[in-house]
């Protein structure tokens, strides 16, 4: 086997490579925002406002100008030339009667009205972080305050105060989906229906890097920096764009490592505005950071739905129908994304791997005086999909059914894919009653019985859920796929979906390798500069290797057909009769030939010339047009043991099967599986984010917030059984927020189970201690 063969056999696609960061990282040497020099630099600390509703009257800076090393202090008024803060990224959506959803112009800065605990209504710039944090502390807001509305259920009811004084009602979209006459007639005529009130509790989404942002203005070239974290400079730039009131072209952002984000630091934030225009103001780069307490009032959280579930069942158990009502808390204003996670997702996520041919949905979606609640890890896949696991598992025990044969009976069989749902959409593969198989036995349910009663010998309760799902990634975006040869012999590729924990240049680079065969070890990934982009969707529902995948694919094979052309000229040969094998142009029938490293330095080096109209290098620029959806499913079994004596909960098995299409690095999907099913316990057990009467959060700290440890996290055992897709080049189905998604249902229902034979069949999330005894006790 030669150099190129063993090369593709080590690293090509579906070899467990380690993540090529990871050794800089482990050392302490990866680079994030804070760590970025800034010569000149001043230090930004916001004033955030104290109550979650009144009238901002005024603010009282002359203390604070005074503080030693203050350097200006910047307030609303200083930003009225800007735009609100922007939702320009989710679909138009309509309230049922037509008419557009409401959506309040929100400044960077709060001006005349406060909305939430946290708003940031002043920003103090200093020499120093030290000074400008006394500079912040001596700043006086003036506020009236205003009843507050921390819930969407007060925040709709009649006569409620309005938190935006342009929509009187609160209500930013009454949605709705799916045949109402359908629907009612299949609950109708159902010999059975289930019914369910479902909470996704509201998460606070805490990554290990706060926000932060260095913010640069060149006046003589007229044009914006920004260095954040993000989920992808393309997208952050045009919605900056916005904001600012330039183009986009005026504008740099840069993206270097990225400390955690899952969804929240997708949005443009107020904090990057009012950065930006200081610098531009004061000629001088200006630096911030979020100190966790501020972030768990300033970041976007997640989830936040509270829901009526019924599933309509004839006489046999088949699945008739799939209504969902309720409401979704949005906070005090939009997310860029909202409400598309709190709405449309649910519908087309509960369908799941089942045959349901009627799926209604019908949320309220409400603005509360609570921090802004944006996508988080999955964006309404795990909570439709929670809500369908959770009504099958009940409709099961009411009827007398087996909780699995209810699955098998109103599964999709392969044989009648491709599949067209109830919420419209289509599945091109996959094998659902496979993947159940596999999870039961892999999971060793049959010996479940044993180890219950071994559980209870040790007065412990003992629970096995199953969470069977299917999730509808985000439509991939048009995505760049570049790739440029360097004069230091590395291969460079450019794309848009950025890399916030993931780890994309493992993956893309064995992409690369296999199709190209150009060495792993050469080739160097550029996603986080919007100057080197020409397109790019950014990373977000679970689409970047459909999406950078293709899109490396495609100019790949634009190299080896430019290749083919310029091959032809340096072997003096006619291009018909040039092959590409191996990373190598030969001469059909010959051992001459030239590999694609050698040629793409030849050309370099000018000795090689081009024919007329052919560009003398193999460097390509392409943009993938947007792949379909696609649908990752699997089928997670988790089982828990219950203290009766102080309602404490553990997960101590875990089992998870998916189908993620083709693999790439089956070690980066293992990783990927564990954290997506660390999230999904956090939420199912512990986490819960609770205001007062009054909108301030209670929970504002990791005193009053739990997150799980490693110690709170069973051995999580992954296999795979992949049903490779077949709308875009590589197969893949993505795997990012699949954990989220089965370990939702799956650790709720092992729950529900320990606790059935008590007479509790539900409790809602998080199933804390307290919650868990008082449920068995008589007082949850």
């Amino acid at each position: 086997m030669d150099k190129r063969a063993s090369d593709v056999a080590r690293f090509g696609i579906g070899q467990p490579v380690p993540r090529s960061e990871d050794p800089i990282l482990v050392r302490g040497a990866g680079r994030y925002t804070d760590d970025h020099a800034a010569e000149g630099a001043l230090h930004a600390v916001f004033v955030r406002s104290p109550v979650a509703h009144g009238t901002l009257r005024g603010l009282a800076t002359e203390d604070a100008r005074a503080v030693p090393g203050v350097v200006a202090i910047v307030t609303g008024e200083d930003l009225a030339e800007y735009g609100p803060m922007p939702a320009n990224l989710a679909p138009n959506f309509k309230n049922r009667d037509g008419s557009p959803m409401a959506v309040p112009d929100v400044p960077a800065l709060a001006r005349e009205r406060v909305i939430h605990v946290g708003q940031p209504i002043a920003l103090v710039i200093a020499e120093s972080a030290d000074a400008a944090r006394l500079g912040a502390e001596a700043v006086i807001p003036d506020i009236d305050p205003l009843p507050a509305l921390p819930d969407p259920r007060a925040a709709l009811a009649p006569g409620a105060p309005a938190i935006h004084p342009a929509l009187p009602h609160n209500r930013a979209l009454d949605f709705v989906s799916g045949d109402e006459t359908a629907c009612d007639d299949a609950f109708a005529k159902a010999a059975h229906v289930t019914r369910l009130s479902i909470v996704s509790n509201r998460i606070v989404v805490a990554p290990l890097e706060p926000r932060a942002a260095i913010a640069r203005y060149d006046a003589q070239a007229e044009r914006y920096e920004l260095i954040a974290g993000t989920q992808g400079v393309f997208p952050m730039r045009a919605m900056l764009s916005k904001v600012l009131r330039v183009p986009p072209e005026r504008i740099r952002v840069l993206t270097d490592r990225v400390g955690g984000s899952f969804g929240m630091k997708l949005a443009v934030y107020p904090e990057y505005v009012a950065c930006l225009h200081a610098a531009k103001v004061l000629g001088r780069p200006v630096r911030w950071v979020d100190t966790r307490s501020e972030s768990f009032l300033s970041d976007h959280h997640g989830r936040a739905l509270d829901l009526e579930a019924a599933l309509a069942l004839d006489a046999e158990g088949r699945f008739l129908a799939l209504h969902v009502t309720g409401y979704a808390d949005l906070g005090a204003y939009l997310s860029p994304v909202a409400p598309l996670f709190s709405t449309v997702n649910i519908g087309k996520n509960a369908q799941s791997v089942y045959r349901t041919p009627v799926v209604r949905v019908e949320i309220a979606c409400a603005y509360t005086n609570t921090p802004v609640v944006g996508p988080y890890r999955g964006a309404g896949r795990p909570d439709g999909n929670y809500v369908m696991e959770r009504l099958i598992d009940n409709a099961a025990a009411e009827t007398g059914r087996d909780r699995i044969a209810l699955r098998r009976l109103n599964q999709i069989a392969p044989a009648e894919i491709p599949f067209e749902t109830g919420v419209g959409t289509t599945y091109d593969s996959g094998d659902f009653p496979a993947v159940l198989d596999a999870a039961l036995a892999a999971a060793d349910v049959s010996g479940f019985p044993a180890r219950r009663a071994e559980s209870e010998a040790r007065g412990l309760l003992r629970g096995l859920g199953i969470g069977q799902y299917l999730e509808v990634t985000a439509p991939p975006a048009n995505e760049m796929g570049g790739i440029s040869f360097e004069a230091d012999g590395t291969v460079t590729i450019t794309t848009g979906t950025l890399d916030y924990g993931q780890g994309h240049a493992t993956p893309f680079a064995q992409v690369l390798a296999s199709r190209l065969g150009v060495p792993f070890a050469a080739i160097r990934l550029v996603q986080g500069d919007s100057d080197r982009l020409v397109a790019g969707g950014g990373t977000g529902g679970s689409k970047s290797l459909m999406a950078s995948g293709a899109a490396i694919l495609e100019a790949a094979d634009l190299v080896i057909e430019r290749g083919r052309v310029l091959a032809a000229q340096a072997l003096e040969t006619a291009e018909v009769d040039i092959a590409f094998e191996d990373g190598r142009f030969v001469v059909a029938g010959t051992d001459r030939g030239i590999d694609v490293m050698a040629l793409a330095q030849a050309l370099r080096e000018g000795r090689v010339r081009a024919p007329d109209g052919v560009e003398p290098s193999l460097d390509v620029v392409h943009v993938h047009a947007a792949s379909p959806s696609a649908y990752p499913n699997g089928c997670h079994v988790a089982e828990v043991e219950i203290d009766p004596q102080t309602g404490s909960v553990a997960v101590v098995r875990y089992m998870a099967v998916n189908d993620f299409g083709t693999i790439v690095n089956p070690m980066l999907v293992e990783g990927q599986m564990h954290g997506g099913v660390v999230q999904g316990i956090g939420q199912a057990l512990m986490e819960r984010t609770v205001f007062d009467a009054d909108g301030q959060l209670v929970s504002g700290s990791f005193m009053d917030y739990a997150l799980p440890r490693a110690d709170d996290s069973p051995t999580i055992r992954v296999e795979s059984r992949p049903s490779p897709a077949t709308t875009n080049p590589l197969g893949a189905k993505g795997c990012g927020e699949a954990g989220c998604a089965g370990a939702l249902p799956a650790v709720m229902n092992a729950v529900v189970d320990a606790l059935r034979p008590y007479g509790i069949h539900h409790i809602d999330m998080p199933a804390t201690p307290a919650r868990v005894w008082g449920a068995l006790h008589g007082s949850g």
